[in-house]
């Protein structure tokens, strides 16, 4: 492998990509495994079979690239290709939509969100993985680009990333009426090469887990489509039944009607 890494794909075959892939596949499965609906999509991250643990029945793995597209059994279910920013999908029409690194590598990350917002329905959700900036490997990768400029350093993260901070994410998704229901980071292991020293740095995700959570090199966002000012409309039959309950009833009387005497 060359010393400049520029995709995405050939970067998650080195021990750091292998070992962040390994983090965001344990977290989708847990996440996903008790979410229900009928369609569900993965939108790009071919390598992440981040639908397998869920029982929706239609599932969907749509690519915006010529990406190799996994075996029969990683997804049981069709692979799409199209634009990010055009889904080929009616708008609420999806339950869950996973975007594995799909923000980072959108020409227009927010023209993609806001596709997201159109094809789910409300309380669908939006999963979203990336890589934090603010963190050791964050930190390597901004001094390599520096260097680049120089010729010199070499990329330590896929060249074609393009940062999106936690916060400014959780601005995104607030502006679309996304409320965050769950937000983690992981792999707090310093940005080297070797899987070697990789492997000799495992406890620091348990200490950074604990005392510096903010810090790991990824996060995994949950977000549920809020729609706000719906309410449950009842039969009408039942409102009617309601009202004549709630209404006086008037008494007939059989005698005839004597005015009341007056007093003067």
């Amino acid at each position: 492998m060359s010393d400049e890494i520029i995709g995405l794909h050939p970067w998650f075959s080195t021990p750091p990509g292998r070992y962040l892939l390994q983090w965001e596949q344990e977290c989708f499965d847990q996440a996903v495994a008790n979410l229900f609906g009928y369609h569900g999509v993965q939108l790009g991250l071919p390598l992440l079979e981040g639908l397998r643990t869920n029982r929706m029945p239609h599932r969907w793995l749509v690519g915006t690239r010529s990406e190799p597209v996994p075996g029969e059994d990683a997804f049981a279910a069709p692979a799409l290709v199209a634009q990010s920013s055009a889904l080929p999908f009616a708008a609420g029409s999806l339950d869950l939509v996973l975007l594995p690194h799909a923000l980072e590598t959108s020409i227009d990350p927010h023209a993609t969100l806001r596709e997201v917002e159109r094809v789910l329905m409300p309380e669908g959700r939006v999963i979203i993985c990336g890589l934090n900036p603010v963190s050791f490997w964050g930190l390597k990768e901004r001094r390599a680009r520096l260097a680049r400029r120089f010729g010199l350093g070499r990329h330590y993260l896929p060249g074609e990333v393009d940062f999106i901070g936690y916060w400014r994410l959780r601005d995104w998704l607030r502006l679309l009426s996304f409320e965050v229901e769950s937000v983690q980071f992981g792999c707090w292991r310093p940005a080297v090469r070797s899987q070697r020293w990789l492997d000799r740095h495992a406890w620091l995700d348990r200490a950074g887990d604990r005392w510096w959570p903010i810090f790991g090199a990824a996060y995994f966002v949950v977000a549920v489509k809020r729609v706000y000012g719906m309410r449950l409309l009842e039969p009408a039959w039942k409102r009617v039944s309601v009202r004549a309950a709630a209404s006086p009833a008037s008494v007939a009387s059989r005698g005839p009607v004597t005015p009341p005497s007056s007093r003067f």
